[in-house]
């Protein structure tokens, strides 16, 4: 069988690309298709991998802007097209469902969210772009018919979250199999206690995130917050960050994971589509206080909640910094109630073992009604 996998680029470990790891073990004889690779970006599991770009690849130092060359990645995902491939993974956030395929093959779709540039996070991305995001707002209407168009493509959605799945059927008319996208518990371990008087937020430096908004609240609070991340923002947020903010940049896993280790709590402060920062945090037995909205709903028990395996954290409205703020304070009134152990134990629910089984679960159906096999052997490869 030919399999190709499909991932919108390649130019760092983010959530999606932990996701494509997972699937480049199960399935290593695919061919990888994307719009762009920067070479070493990913893991050792991607980079084996036969991996073929579109011609925004050969671009002059198309790393530093490729972000901006939006309109021009419906043309070149259908130029990337996968008519020589019997099955078809997808993993999108962007355009990535949307490459040309035989009618007779396979094609499923392990959706992140329908393009949120131009749907649920539009008028965050205007707000924090400048002119780019005025003239991505300026060609909504184009990009959200591609969009909706590319979605005859897929055979099958296969939903990160409730959240995305219910996007998917507002936004496409279609349903979709729920499957969370995992962590790994056995990376992600607690450390010793006790814990430092320290915040933490671990962030794409991208509008929606709303960093700004986590700057601000702990302006207010004068508490000491420690910001892992990079992104388009960072210049801004260096303008705007009082002494108490410390913006450390990108840093390995490793430091991540010993800063979730050290931290008070981690704070959440964008509406993401599922999100694996508060999973991870818990893992290392750091409690969240995220905005309550999107996945965090479906990760985050709140301390008000009376759910048995809780609470892993708390969960405050609306999206403002006078709101962050005052969950911090009620944090650290009601902080002795998080229990460790109970923070990792839910986050082992999410796991690779758990993700592989329901992604095999939801592809079988397909392929025996496209009379295929199936195409991985038991396990994954290492």
């Amino acid at each position: 069988m030919r399999v190709a996998l499909v991932h919108d680029w390649l130019t760092g470990m983010r959530g999606g690309e932990k996701v494509l790891s997972l699937l480049c073990r199960l399935m290593p004889q695919a061919k990888l298709l994307t719009l762009i690779h920067v070479p070493g970006a990913c893991d050792r599991h991607i980079e084996r991998m036969q991996i073929v770009t579109s011609f925004l690849n050969g671009l002059p130092g198309v790393r530093r802007y490729y972000r901006y060359l939006l309109p021009t990645m419906p043309f070149a995902i259908e130029w990337l097209n996968a008519d020589q491939y019997d099955l078809i993974v997808s993993l999108s956030h962007c355009v990535a469902k949307g490459v040309i395929r035989r009618e007779d093959s396979a094609h499923v779709c392990y959706c992140f969210t329908p393009m949120r540039y131009v749907w649920a996070q539009g008028q965050a991305y205007r707000r924090g772009m400048g002119l780019t995001g005025l003239a991505l707002w300026a060609g909504k209407g184009y990009l959200r018919a591609w969009d909706s168009r590319s979605a005859r493509h897929v055979d099958r959605f296969i939903a990160n979250s409730r959240n995305v799945a219910g996007r998917i059927l507002r936004t496409y008319r279609r349903d979709s199999d729920v499957v969370y996208s995992p962590i790994d518990p056995e990376f992600y371990t607690p450390g010793p206690e006790p814990r430092e008087d320290f915040y933490l937020m671990v962030t794409a430096l991208a509008p929606y995130k709303r960093a700004d908004q986590a700057v601000a609240a702990f302006a207010e609070l004068g508490r000491p917050l420690r910001i892992i991340g990079s992104g388009q923002q960072m210049d801004m947020l260096r303008r705007k960050c009082p002494a108490n903010v410390s913006l450390l940049g990108w840093q390995s896993d490793e430091v991540v994971r010993e800063h979730y280790r050290r931290c008070r709590a981690v704070v959440f402060p964008g509406e993401e589509d599922f999100g694996l920062v508060p999973l991870e945090a818990m893992a290392c037995g750091a409690p969240v206080i995220a905005y309550g909205a999107g996945g965090a709903l479906e990760t985050v028990l709140d301390a008000d909640a009376s759910d048995p395996a809780g609470p892993t954290g708390l969960l405050y409205t609306p999206q403002t910094p006078e709101a962050l703020a005052s969950a911090v304070r009620r944090f650290e009134r009601v902080q002795r109630v998080f229990q460790s152990q109970r923070l990792v134990a839910w986050a082992q629910r999410f796991g690779p073992r758990q993700f592989l089984e329901g992604f095999k679960r939801s592809l079988r159906p397909l392929l025996a009604l496209k009379g295929l096999g199936e195409p991985w052997s038991n396990g994954t490869a290492n």
